[in-house]
């Protein structure tokens, strides 16, 4: 019987098999690339607001504590969008004829709230709360980034799972003082031995890795 296939088959499909690893390798590194890059995860994306509110002329130059806006953050899951009152507190009086300003005094006006586009956007079959992460230690800017040099706030960070739980498994790096906590600027490296002795205390009241870490802690 004559022989089907030419003798040099056996190294083509040889070839054809290390071939078939290497490109499903490529696809599988293109794949994790782009799940973390920022067009799927929106990082570093400056989104356009009904009034472009600048972090860094209010909250670097004028020095507003974040809880002066995000009240709830200490005691609620979601940190809170600031009511337009709360807008008019100084701009019923400060620049409260510039042009720039009158969605907001529209909005005062009519009583409609103004519809901001969402930054930090996690889906909904993540449970997230700003509270408990304020009571442990966490500061805003592990999250949200440096925030009080930011004219216009983006997302520092991917918000995947893997983010998440980089922390949950290692928190330590990311406790500070409670008087730290709203200080965007911070450097570990200036802590100060009380201040150190703080951390040291909420570091040992943390729950365990495997608690921290499991799917129903942010998965309800």
């Amino acid at each position: 019987m004559a022989q089907l296939f030419h003798r040099g088959a056996n190294n083509i499909a040889k070839a054809s098999l290390v071939l078939a690893v290497v490109l499903g390798g490529l696809a599988f590194f293109a794949y994790t690339y782009i799940a973390r890059s920022s067009y799927l995860t929106g990082r570093y994306v400056e989104k356009q607001q009904p009034v472009q509110f600048s972090h860094r002329h209010h909250v670097g130059d004028d020095g507003i504590d974040c809880r002066y806006c995000h009240t709830s953050v200490e005691t609620a899951a979601s940190a809170g969008i600031p009511p337009t009152q709360t807008c008019m507190n100084c701009h019923g009086e400060l620049y409260a004829d510039q042009e720039y300003l009158e969605p907001i005094r529209a909005s005062f006006r009519d009583n409609k709230p103004i519809k901001w586009e969402r930054v930090h956007d996690l889906p909904g079959f993540a449970y997230f709360n700003h509270s408990i992460h304020v009571a442990k230690g966490v500061g805003c800017a592990s999250c949200h980034g440096d925030v009080a040099n930011m004219a216009a706030v983006y997302q520092e960070n991917t918000l995947q799972m893997e983010w998440c739980l980089s922390c949950h498994r290692d928190p330590k790096p990311n406790i500070r003082p409670k008087s730290e906590i709203y200080n965007t600027s911070w450097d570990s490296k200036d802590i100060t031995p009380e201040q150190q002795k703080e951390v040291d205390e909420k570091i040992s009241k943390l729950r365990s890795k495997e608690l921290l870490t499991s799917c129903s802690t942010c998965h309800r």
